[in-house]
């Protein structure tokens, strides 16, 4: 069994709301978790793919995506707040004019906030300090994946992460649309796996993989804050446009129809 599309709108609008209204120290504590469980996906991808044979070429890849998923099921699964997604399903609760516009923005930051700290914490404490990450070949494929986003152009960048958070927030919807648990995952896990395989770029990915590699001395902030931006800006029309709006005006009818009878029902 699943649920519509026209009820994982639904869905999509009632979890919005209650992002937009939860407390600023429940926002936070999610928030860091989900920046960190991304973290631990990429720092997973990034072991799994070093040393592996040259003559194993795309495989490599597919094998590091294969892996990455396991941030966002954490994220949803054991719970977190994570900006990316909430480019999609904050935006929709606004769009049925559930929230305010200054409701969303708040969201917005806060969760930004806390899932760059969650994700330096990661790179800081267990990449750097225990030295997951910051020696030997782990290190220099961490150095050639940042300095590879880094170097990105702005229209580059910002194209890709459109790309990146259409499929990220098809994840959340397919998850929404799963009512068992292994269901769930396995609506993650595809749109995730063919991001990361593809390639696209995501800018909570991005909060862990660039500041690993300006702890381990190979990037700096000032290289990196532009690709913040760009990849940010993307994610925003990815999950807020290409997902959450499209939907909504396609389901707004059946949205309406349904709470209508749920009106008249409670009536």
């Amino acid at each position: 069994m699943f649920n519509s599309p026209s009820q994982i709108a639904e869905l999509a609008i009632e979890a919005g709301v209650k992002k937009a209204k939860m407390s600023v120290p429940n926002i936070l504590i999610l928030s860091f978790f989900a920046g960190a469980f991304i973290a631990f996906g990429f720092m997973l991808d990034i072991k799994v793919t070093t040393g592996t044979p040259a003559e194993w070429g795309g495989f490599t890849s597919f094998l590091g995506a294969a892996v990455f998923p396991i941030g966002l099921v954490l994220t949803l699964l054991a719970g977190g707040e994570l900006l990316t997604g909430n480019f999609m399903t904050v935006p929709m609760a606004w769009f049925a004019r559930k929230i305010s516009f200054g409701a969303l923005l708040r969201n917005w930051i806060l969760v930004l906030i806390g899932n760059f700290i969650g994700s330096i914490f990661v790179a800081y404490v267990f990449g750097d300090l225990a030295q997951i990450a910051n020696a030997g070949p782990v290190a220099d494929k961490v150095a050639a994946v940042a300095t590879a986003k880094d170097s990105l152009h702005f229209g580059v960048a910002f194209a890709s992460a459109i790309g990146c958070n259409w499929l990220v927030c098809l994840g959340v919807w397919l998850n929404f649309g799963a009512k068992d648990f292994a269901g769930k995952i396995l609506g993650i896990w595809f749109p995730i796996m063919t991001f990361v395989a593809i390639g696209f770029q995501h800018v909570v990915a991005n909060m862990y993989i660039v500041p690993q590699a300006i702890f381990n001395g190979a990037e700096t902030w000032g290289h990196y804050f532009p690709n913040l931006i760009s990849v940010l800006l993307g994610n925003i029309v990815g999950g807020a446009i290409f997902v959450g709006l499209a939907y909504f005006i396609v389901y707004k009818k059946d949205i309406e129809a349904s709470q209508d009878a749920q009106v008249k029902k409670s009536a």
